[in-house]
């Protein structure tokens, strides 16, 4: 395959790399990295035969981009770029927020793919929706993100808010979650150590349990709340007016805003 230029390579360029090492994708001499302070996993990667700062003669061959850098930078890290790149690359872009045609524009009009991952594309278990109006673009990024998670295809630019809502922003919600569950088990009573193994534990399990099954959160919720029961009384106070229902809707719509006005 052609070389694939990582413009940007922190914490989810790094996540990317240790997923593509452990479940397929691109080889460590099929990447270059353009990154000032790349991750942990992109230095790993440089030393395995990464090309690091490539010059334009190496950016001439690039059939990929994948722009990985901070929505507030990406324009000024195109400038460097954009006009040594080949006119079939194809650029991936992670960047939340970013339109396709602005980044199309940017590099010469290019065709371009957005994707909104996961960071655990890094165990290959990662979730990535993408947008693309041009087929080949979409096969492009669908090669980089579907070995390392699932890929979830959308019809309209517009509904990447949303999925930066429900899935690009989620994993740090549950982190919240099962933080504040860890709390709660020492406020009543447990030792600390104790709380957070059980809390980490359980949680772990319940993913793989709806995973495994194919049953939907609904019907396995059922499955464990008895008439009456400790686990019906805890979800009592959970759905609540101002519960967990009504503070996630909240929570996604924050992140799609966010999203849009980081588009600007």
């Amino acid at each position: 395959m052609k070389p694939v230029l990582m413009l940007g390579a922190g914490r989810l360029g790094g996540a990317l790399i240790e997923g593509w090492l452990g479940f397929g994708g691109p080889a460590t001499g099929d990447l270059m990295i353009l990154d000032p302070s790349p991750s942990e996993a992109a230095l790993g990667a440089i030393r395995a035969g990464a090309l690091r700062d490539p010059g334009p003669g190496a950016i001439a061959r690039v059939g990929t981009v994948l722009l990985a850098v901070k929505p507030q930078a990406w324009r000024e890290a195109v400038v460097a770029v954009a006009p040594h790149l080949p006119p079939d690359a194809v650029i991936v872009s992670v960047v939340a927020g970013v339109r396709a045609a602005d980044i199309s524009e940017a590099f010469g009009g290019r065709r371009v793919a957005r994707v909104m991952p996961t960071t655990a594309v890094a165990v290959g278990r990662g979730v990535a929706s993408l947008f693309a109006t041009d087929p080949e673009a979409a096969s492009r990024a669908r090669s980089l993100f579907a070995p390392v998670g699932v890929v979830v295809d959308l019809a309209e630019e517009g509904l990447l808010h949303a999925a930066t809502g429900v899935s690009g922003s989620a994993p740090a919600y549950f982190y919240a979650f099962v933080e504040a569950l860890e709390a709660a088990g020492a406020a009543a009573g447990l030792p600390a150590d104790a709380s957070r193994d059980l809390a980490r534990a359980t949680m772990i399990g319940a993913a793989a349990l709806l995973d495994a099954t194919g049953q939907t959160p609904a019907e396995l919720r059922r499955q464990v709340t008895s008439p009456g029961g400790t686990t019906e009384a805890a979800l009592s106070v959970l759905g609540r007016e101002a519960g967990l229902g009504p503070l996630l809707k909240d929570a996604v719509a924050a992140a799609a805003s966010r999203s849009a006005e980081l588009g600007g």
